[in-house]
């Protein structure tokens, strides 16, 4: 009779233990919940600052800028050399205003050429072609300022040079004292049985590269000229075009002795111009791909003759 009573204590003593239990495991299980939730806050507050951080440096929202390029324009191609110098340089040439070359954007690039041709008949003649080029680079945030890119561009213009087909003699030299750099490519090429003596003068100044192609040849039996001599010349037609662009981004035109001068007005002699600077005695080892424009414009040239 008494045992049925004594279970039911049993029972609920139990019921009354795990009952109690329970609001244990809750509370644990709440401060585990709490401080799993206090952690990720902190990495979420942790990467809100280091983004915020990143920001404020500007990594990433901003695009790096470069340094503005020292020249902004160019002058005339075919009023960079002075009446005097085309003189030397194409004696007999029949258009002195030279011929400029075509160009889609004359702030960035332009050239203009000139040939000479003085026949003496039976006693042979004498040929002479000079061709002046000009490039500006601006600078840009992805390719760089203009003066790097005028590297690169002067690096490629020797380089072409160097890779005229069929030349001979070829003999690459840098020189000092004209723009911040400059390379005188020189060989002779042989066109329809007559050599001529090509000479390319490269020379770079801050962001601009003036590449000065000049070429001689003795036709019908004369002498053939001196390509010293020529090299020289070709170096001059480069300082003066140096000095050109110089002079139209200072706002003071065309250098002293060049443009349309009168014919009696007679240039200013700084003590220079006659001597050109000496060139180093290193060369060149530099190897380029096969130029066809140059040794084009030099076919051309050849058959005016």
């Amino acid at each position: 009779m008494h045992r049925p009573a004594q279970r039911q204590r049993q029972l609920r003593s139990r019921l009354l233990v795990c009952a109690a239990a329970v609001p244990v495991i809750l509370v644990a299980s709440g401060c585990s919940s709490d401080s799993d939730s206090g952690s990720d806050g902190a990495k979420k507050d942790s990467g809100s600052k280091a983004s915020a951080s990143a920001k404020a440096d500007g990594g990433g929202d901003k695009a790096a800028e470069v340094e503005k390029a020292v020249f902004g324009k160019l002058p005339e191609p075919c009023d960079v050399l002075s009446k005097k110098t085309l003189g030397e340089l194409v004696p007999k040439a029949k258009d002195k205003s030279g011929k400029a070359g075509t160009s889609s954007d004359t702030a960035t690039r332009g050239s203009c050429s000139w040939d000479s041709l003085d026949n003496n008949g039976v006693d042979g003649s004498q040929f002479r072609w000079l061709r002046v080029s000009t490039l500006r680079f601006d600078s840009d945030a992805s390719l760089g300022t203009g003066a790097k890119r005028a590297q690169d561009n002067f690096a490629k213009q020797v380089a072409d040079a160097q890779g005229t087909k069929d030349a001979k003699g070829l003999k690459a030299e840098p020189v000092q004292g004209v723009g911040d750099q400059a390379t005188l490519v020189k060989y002779d090429l042989k066109k329809d049985k007559d050599t001529f003596k090509q000479q390319t003068f490269v020379t770079r100044v801050e962001n601009a590269v003036i590449t000065v192609d000049y070429n001689g040849a003795g036709l019908a039996g004369d002498k053939a000229p001196d390509a010293g001599e020529l090299g020289k010349a070709a170096q001059k037609a480069a300082k003066e075009t140096v000095d050109a662009v110089v002079a139209a981004n200072k706002g003071g035109g065309k250098p002293a002795g060049s443009g349309d001068k009168s014919k009696d007005e007679k240039p200013k002699d700084d003590g220079k111009k006659d001597d050109a600077p000496k060139s180093d005695d290193k060369k060149s080892d530099a190897k380029a791909s096969d130029s066809s424009k140059s040794d084009d414009d030099k076919s051309k040239a050849s058959h005016k003759s």
